[in-house]
């Protein structure tokens, strides 16, 4: 607009425009120096003792077929030379695991260039090259498909292959010999799809238990462990047999891990163990390597692009969807509600989905029933694994399993939180407050634990949101259970004396702010041991303690420890929810943007979540019904022009469309500008 300026005929033209330019200049972010900017993360070194790992699959000269995940060797070719010129250094598993132990550290740049499945194309397009380049790399075969006599099909993950598609172990003992080469495994013949819920889902078969429809029973812990355990001896003994070395490196099949899997694979002597996740592979983490996966025959110039991954750059983009939406006593219908909903974030085009794994049909917060399988309540319907695996696999978004903490209707005889009344000078459950169990009960907090070890058992998923339920007030918990904690811990051991003085009053605070952290670790500490640790962790915080941090004594959150624990924070960034004036709600964003901004690198571990819905009460004693669409985008674009990176909204409404796909998409998608 600003480039036409000079053609505006009249005067009265130029100042309307000039009229509409100042209008928008609110919008506008303010100006800052170069020299002042903040440097973006893809121009700083990188830290010591980390490295970029990229997962090749097969080569092809012409026509690259993304069944095998193919490049062109014409790529190939261009991305080894741009990787040289540009000062990658690939590295050898020695050099890694002698840096793990305190050995020399790893040089700039260094790479790890991996290939997957054991494809043919590897001894003759890719060994050649490795040779002229004098570079190392890791391949990792599927064993069962190199055994695969030469006239016979490869079962493929159920999909007939040409045997001439794979290499034979003749060759990888020549690969293996030249130095050059390290043999890892990738599995022996868990490369496939199992059964893994009602509704037909075939889920990696070294991640899921499998689901037997005969019985509606699945898999034991016992028999997953021995299914796994067979495999891994089965494929580490081929290894050995043909290279004479036992293999160090475990690659995931569809880079899927499982925390159960990882103790096995441990126990039998792999060293690093690599998935499909994003981000740079640190020297004191080898248990879970992420590696950039190289697909759809990248131009050199996307394939820049991803080969410039560093830490802490995720951009998310979130829905946060309530399965209560989907569900429904017709299978058919809920089927049907499932499909709308993953073609809605397909056509959405952003990264994450937080989805509700608990039911709430009454909307009271206080959890009676769940979406998955499990020892303590009833199951509404067998549906998280379903929604969660139908989201990721067609709507390709990273799915965070969405749960309470303390808000579940468990055994009346456990103990609730209780709130003192200074008046009464008695203890209470307070009715408008969630009605939660008190995380200082043993058995309460072991209930709450199985139920997450459930749902790790149940679903694959990215990570686990933690619910807005885990808050203490400034007169809870005053349960015997939680009175007995604080005098152990040396506080006093009533409420009383607790809010006596101001410093007390702050002590009691930081305990109860710590010790929820602390449950939500131990939560996620035991997901982890099911799911495997490449699970990440979200946490909502209100707006009040980021925006006054003394205001903790009411809530027991607090913004530094959430930045310290979690690997996303997630702020409730709806202004209404806390009676902000409509005229006031655009510098009451801009404010908690600023909160936020104010802690060094803690804008790259937050997402926003604006309002969907207006939840002051209406006339009709209801509330006010979904944020016009057009307003929610308004938000959005406000906090990105402000310096946040990531945000989305809470509810998703698919069934009535709001918001409206085609007024959130551009504000929300990172397809859109900046990123498209």
């Amino acid at each position: 607009m600003l480039a036409h300026i000079s053609r505006i005929p009249s005067l009265a033209s130029l100042l309307c425009a000039l009229l509409l330019l100042s209008g928008c200049a609110k919008d506008i972010p303010a100006f800052v120096p170069p020299s002042e900017r903040s440097v973006h993360n893809f121009q700083q070194p990188w830290q010591e003792n980390t490295f970029l790992s990229l997962a090749y699959h097969d080569v092809e000269d012409t026509d690259p077929d993304q069944t095998y995940v193919s490049v062109s060797t014409e790529h190939l070719i261009e991305q080894f030379a741009w990787l040289r010129e540009n000062g990658y250094q690939p590295v050898t598993v020695d050099q890694i695991l002698a840096a793990s132990k305190g050995g020399k550290p790893l040089p700039p740049r260094a790479l790890l260039l991996t290939f997957d499945d054991g494809y043919r194309s590897f001894y003759t397009r890719v060994f050649p090259l490795l040779k002229a380049y004098n570079w190392p790399a890791v391949l990792a075969p599927v064993s069962s498909w190199i055994d695969t006599p030469e006239d016979q099909s490869v079962d493929f993950g159920g999909k007939p292959t040409d045997r001439e598609r794979f290499l034979t172990w003749r060759q990888i003992r020549e690969v293996s010999r030249s130095g050059l080469v390290e043999i890892g495994a990738h599995t022996d013949a868990l490369h496939y799809g199992i059964l893994a819920n009602p509704q037909g889902n075939l889920e990696p078969a070294a991640a899921s238990r499998a689901y037997d429809p005969a019985t509606d029973t699945y898999e034991t812990d016992e028999a997953y462990r021995a299914r796994i355990a067979a495999d891994v001896d089965r494929v580490t003994a081929k290894i050995l047999k043909v290279t004479g070395k036992k293999p160090r490196v475990w690659v995931w099949p569809y880079g899927e891990a499982s925390g159960d899997a990882l103790k096995i694979v441990q126990s039998k002597g792999y060293s690093m163990v690599l998935t499909l996740d994003s981000g740079l592979g640190k020297v004191n983490d080898l248990s879970n390597v992420p590696r950039v996966l190289v697909a759809n025959d990248p131009q050199l110039q996307n394939f820049a692009r991803i080969s410039m991954v560093m830490e802490n750059n995720t951009v998310m983009r979130v829905a946060h969807v309530d399965l209560d939406y989907v569900y429904d006593p017709d299978p058919e219908q809920m089927e049907r509600n499932l499909g709308e909903l993953v073609q809605r974030i397909a056509d959405m085009r952003i990264t994450t989905v937080f989805l509700q794994a608990f039911a709430d049909p009454e909307g009271d917060g206080l959890v009676k029933s769940v979406y998955f399988p499990n020892r303590h309540l009833p199951m509404r319907a067998n549906l998280f694994n379903r929604a969660a695996w139908q989201l990721r696999s067609r709507a390709m978004v990273d799915v965070y399993a969405w749960m309470p903490v303390l808000s579940f209707d468990l055994d009346p005889s456990l103990a609730r939180v209780t709130s003192w009344d200074p008046k009464q000078g008695t203890a209470a459950v307070n009715p408008d407050q969630y009605r939660r169990l008190s995380p200082f009960d043993p058995k309460a907090r072991r209930q709450i634990i199985d139920l997450y070890e459930d749902l790790a058992r149940h679903a694959i998923f990215a990570g686990i949101l933690f619910h807005d339920d885990a808050l203490l007030s400034d007169f809870e918990d005053a349960s015997p259970q939680a009175l007995a904690a604080y005098r152990e811990a040396g506080l006093p051991g009533s409420i009383e004396a607790l809010r006596a003085d101001p410093d007390t009053l702050h002590r009691w605070t930081r305990f109860k702010s710590r010790y929820l952290v602390d449950f939500t670790k131990v939560l996620a500490d035991h997901v982890r041991a099911i799911r495997g640790p490449q699970v990440r962790t979200a946490r909502n915080i209100y707006a009040q303690p980021v925006l006054h941090p003394e205001s903790e004594a009411w809530f027991a959150q607090n913004l530094d420890d959430f930045l310290a624990a979690y690997d996303w924070t997630a702020p409730m960034a709806m202004p209404w929810m806390e009676n902000v004036p409509h005229d006031g709600a655009d510098a009451w964003l801009d404010s908690l943007v600023d909160a936020v901004a104010s802690r060094p690198g803690a804008l790259n571990k937050t997402v926003f979540e604006v309002q969907g819905r207006d939840w002051r009460p209406s006339k009709s004693n209801g509330d006010s019904g979904h944020v016009d669409s057009a307003v929610m985008a308004h938000w959005m674009k406000r906090l990105q022009l402000h310096g946040a990176r990531s945000f989305g909204y809470y509810p998703d409404d698919f069934t009535q469309n709001q918001p409206r796909l085609d007024v959130i998409r551009p504000a929300i998608s990172n397809a859109w500008y900046p990123f498209q």
